[in-house]
C-alpha cells in the first residue's frame, strides 16, 4: 500500500508540533507539505525545536496534492481555508477547529463529528472529519456510556481543568508564566465554546437533551486535562453496574479504559489515552475523566480518526510512550 500524503495547514502551533511528531513516525504516511502565513521558507524544527534532526521540511504555501490535508488553524479560519484552497474532490479535510463541529455541511462537504469512541462507523466512511475539542472530548468520554443507555436522567455537573497548552501557542496575560505558576482560576463559566458540541453529541448518542453546567480551570501545569463529572444515578444501579457499562461500553476502544482504582492526570499525559474511573456517592454517579488535550484531545485523536477513514489498524502510529514521571 502507498502511503497516505499528508498536508499539515497552520503547523507552528502547539497541535500543529504534536500532529509532526505523531505523523513522522507513523509508517503509513508521508508529510508533502507544512502551510503558513507566518513562517514561510523556516525550515520546521526551527519551530518545533525538539525535532531538530527529524525532518528536513519546510514551511511553505503549497499543499503538493495531499490526499488528507489537517487544519490546524485558528477558530472560525477553516471555512476560509475551504473557500479559498482549490483541493481535489478526492482529498479528505480533517479540521482541528471548531468551525464544523456543530454544522458539518459547508462548500459541498460533509464534517462529520470525529469522536471515535461515540462514531466509529461513521468515521470508517467519512470524507471529512471536524475533530472534537479538548473538553468536550475528555468530558464526553466519562458520558457516552450513560447516554449510550439512557441513563442521563438529570443535569449534569462538571469541573475540569486544563494545562496552559489548552490556550494556544501565543501568549497571553492569562497564558504567563507568572500567572499559571502557583495559580489556579476559573474562565467561561458556564459559557464555554466546547458546551454545544458535547450537548450535540450527546443528544446524537442518547436521544434526549441534556443539561451540562460546566465550571472550567485553568491549572499551573503545560498539558493535559482532567475532568470531574456527576449526575443523578438511577435507583437500580449499584456501583458494580455502572463500572460493568463502562467497561464493556469500551472494550472494542484500543485507547479508553475503565479503570477501578482512581485515576490521575499523569497515567494519560503524552499518549492517546482516556482514563475514567466511577463511583457511587449518596444517589449520585461520579465519573473522572482524564486525557492528554494535546493528543487524545487534538492532534492523535485527528490521527486516530485518519487511520479509521483510511482503512488502517486505529492505533497505528499512536502507541505512544507514557511520561510517568
Amino acid at each position: 500500500m502507498s502511503k497516505i500524503r499528508v498536508a499539515i495547514a497552520g503547523g507552528t502551533g502547539y497541535t500543529g508540533g504534536e500532529l509532526f511528531r505523531i505523523l513522522l513516525n507513523h509508517p503509513s504516511v508521508e508529510i508533502v507539505a507544512a502551510t503558513t502565513t507566518s513562517s514561510e521558507g523556516t525550515p520546521v524544527w526551527e519551530v518545533h525545536r525538539d525535532l531538530i534532526g527529524e525532518t528536513d521540511l519546510r514551511f511553505g504555501t503549497e499543499l503538493n496534492d495531499p490526499d488528507v490535508v489537517f487544519l490546524c488553524l485558528g477558530h472560525g479560519i477553516s471555512r476560509q481555508f475551504v473557500d479559498t484552497h482549490d483541493l481535489k474532490p478526492s482529498c479528505r479535510i480533517i479540521d482541528l477547529g471548531n468551525d464544523f463541529r456543530l454544522d458539518g455541511d459547508y462548500a459541498g462537504r460533509n464534517f462529520v463529528y470525529g469522536l471515535c469512541e461515540s462514531a466509529r462507523e461513521q468515521i470508517r466512511s467519512a470524507h471529512d472529519i471536524a475533530n472534537p475539542g479538548c473538553f468536550a472530548t475528555a468530558i464526553q468520554l466519562a458520558l457516552l456510556p450513560l447516554a449510550s443507555a439512557g441513563l442521563i436522567n438529570d443535569e449534569i455537573h462538571v469541573t475540569a481543568i486544563t494545562g496552559s497548552t489548552g490556550a494556544g501557542k501565543k501568549p497571553g496575560e492569562t497564558t504567563h508564566f507568572s500567572y499559571r505558576n502557583d495559580n489556579i482560576s476559573i474562565y467561561k463559566l458556564f459559557s464555554h465554546q466546547h458546551l454545544a458540541e458535547i450537548k450535540q453529541n450527546l443528544h446524537r448518542v442518547g436521544g434526549k437533551e441534556c443539561t451540562v453546567n460546566f465550571v472550567p480551570l485553568r491549572g499551573d501545569f503545560a498539558r493535559g486535562i482532567f475532568a470531574s463529572v456527576y449526575t443523578r444515578a438511577a435507583d437500580n444501579m449499584s456501583q458494580e453496574d455502572y463500572r460493568n457499562l463502562y467497561e464493556d461500553y469500551y472494550a472494542a476502544s484500543p485507547f479508553v479504559f475503565h479503570s477501578k482504582e482512581v485515576i490521575s492526570m499523569k497515567e494519560v499525559a503524552n499518549t492517546n489515552k482516556g482514563l475514567v474511573h466511577v463511583e457511587l456517592h449518596d444517589g449520585y454517579v461520579h465519573i473522572a475523566s482524564a486525557i492528554d488535550n494535546l493528543v487524545k484531545g487534538a492532534a492523535g485523536q485527528a490521527v486516530q480518526n485518519m487511520n479509521l477513514m483510511f482503512g488502517l489498524p486505529e492505533d497505528t502510529g499512536l502507541r505512544l510512550k507514557p511520561s510517568a514521571f
